[in-house]
């Protein structure tokens, strides 16, 4: 086995339970030269002493130079791979026990680093975002079909994450076809059209939060900004809204909104707007026109730290507008799914947004994502959802 050695100090974060071992933290690779450390490999971690610390995926093209996947030294892969499968699965089933499709896999969450798995059914929609899950790739369906019976499994990846690993961007269908799958949350039904939707089809991540913020909906006119499948709305519906309106910049997820709340068979009003988000606040505005709850779920403003700086002004402007057109006393749900924002600057960003909108808020209920999407206390980056449910006065 080819060992990793570690600069001195640099196993401390790896032995409080972070998964992670950069590249700048390695002092030296032991191997052959007739048998050389490939990507995708396992390799010992060892600290400068020479003490073994854990046992992980190597990738020399990315700034992650092992991904920790045990911290013991003797490993089954296959038997291991196996076992995290089924216990993440177990774990899904016994917190969300009615459903059949929600995000199985979490990545590092589940000590499966660099592979996102969501279930729709029997439809496996997979992320691989590191080199060692990648070339485990068939182990990881072989699993998928033997002790889940997946009748579809296909990827759905994201060039950047794929890029960063210095992987080719490419998507491929495993086992079965791109299909179409019809889901509930527990409450509300989706159709989900692989071929027309954003990342693997559905966000889960938000689940918790729209159960929550639709019980608030009773008899309320809500707006749904950046609906997407238009979940948040769809729930207002589902627990007695009068009205929701939806709005997204694409067409493609106005048609599917559409086609969600006729096959929930809702009959409450509803409208459907193709717009830009901003644009359409700045018309309500205009237009005086309020909202008893207003909820804005945008897509991610800061992809990288170099981002942040214009993201927060984004993020700012958009809580601004939608304050202004929440009815006094109605409520605000905002989120944010950069991972870049941290808690305390989406919280400085929402008290600007009130100050600016001349309003006062109370924040009476916060959360990340749903229980499908755990994190792990030593590694901050498996957090990154953020929602606030605000009274506006």
């Amino acid at each position: 086995m080819n060992k990793i050695i570690l600069k001195k100090n640099e196993e401390r974060r790896i032995k409080k339970g972070h998964l992670w071992v950069f590249s700048n933290e390695i002092d030296k690779i032991e191997q052959s030269e007739e048998c050389k450390v490939k990507n995708g490999e396992l390799v010992d971690v060892y600290d400068f002493r020479g003490n073994f610390i854990a046992k992980g995926f190597y990738n020399s093209n990315s700034l992650i130079a092992v991904r920790i996947l045990s911290y013991d030294k003797e490993i089954n892969l296959a038997a291991l791979i196996e076992d995290r499968l089924t216990t993440a699965f177990n774990f899904r089933k016994s917190v969300y026990p009615e459903r059949e499709s929600f995000r199985m896999v979490f990545s590092e969450s589940d000590f499966l680093p660099g592979l996102i798995i969501d279930k729709y059914n029997r439809t496996f929609v997979l992320q691989v975002y590191s080199f060692g899950m990648d070339k485990n790739i068939e182990l990881i369906n072989r699993v998928l079909i033997d002790k889940f019976s997946a009748e579809n499994i296909f990827t759905r990846n994201e060039e950047y994450f794929r890029k960063l690993e210095g992987l080719p961007f490419e998507d491929k269908v495993y086992n079965g076809n791109i299909n179409s799958e019809i889901i509930d949350d527990g409450f509300v039904k989706y159709k989900i059209d692989f071929e027309n939707s954003h990342k693997t089809g559905f966000y889960f991540d938000q689940c918790d939060n729209r159960e929550f913020a639709g019980k608030l909906c009773r008899g309320k006119e809500v707006l749904d900004c950046f609906c997407n499948f238009g979940g948040f709305g769809l729930h207002a519906l589902f627990n007695g809204a009068s009205g929701v309106t939806f709005v997204d910049s694409s067409k493609q997820m106005i048609e599917n909104v559409k086609s969600n709340y006729q096959l929930n068979g809702f009959t409450a009003d509803a409208n459907f707007v193709d717009s830009d988000v901003f644009d359409y606040l700045e018309k309500c505005i205009g237009e005086k026109r309020k909202f008893d709850i207003v909820i804005i779920d945008p897509p991610a403003f800061a992809k990288n730290k170099k981002s942040l700086a214009a993201a927060t002004k984004g993020y700012e402007k958009l809580n601004r507008l939608a304050m202004e057109i929440v009815n006094k006393d109605g409520l605000l749900f905002t989120s944010s799914c950069s991972f870049h924002l941290k808690e305390d600057q989406f919280l400085e960003i929402i008290n600007r947004a009130a100050l600016k909108a001349g309003k006062n808020v109370q924040i009476f209920y916060f959360n990340n994502a749903s229980k499908d999407h755990p994190s792990l206390p030593s590694m901050e980056e498996t957090v990154y959802l953020k929602f606030a449910a605000l009274k506006v006065t």
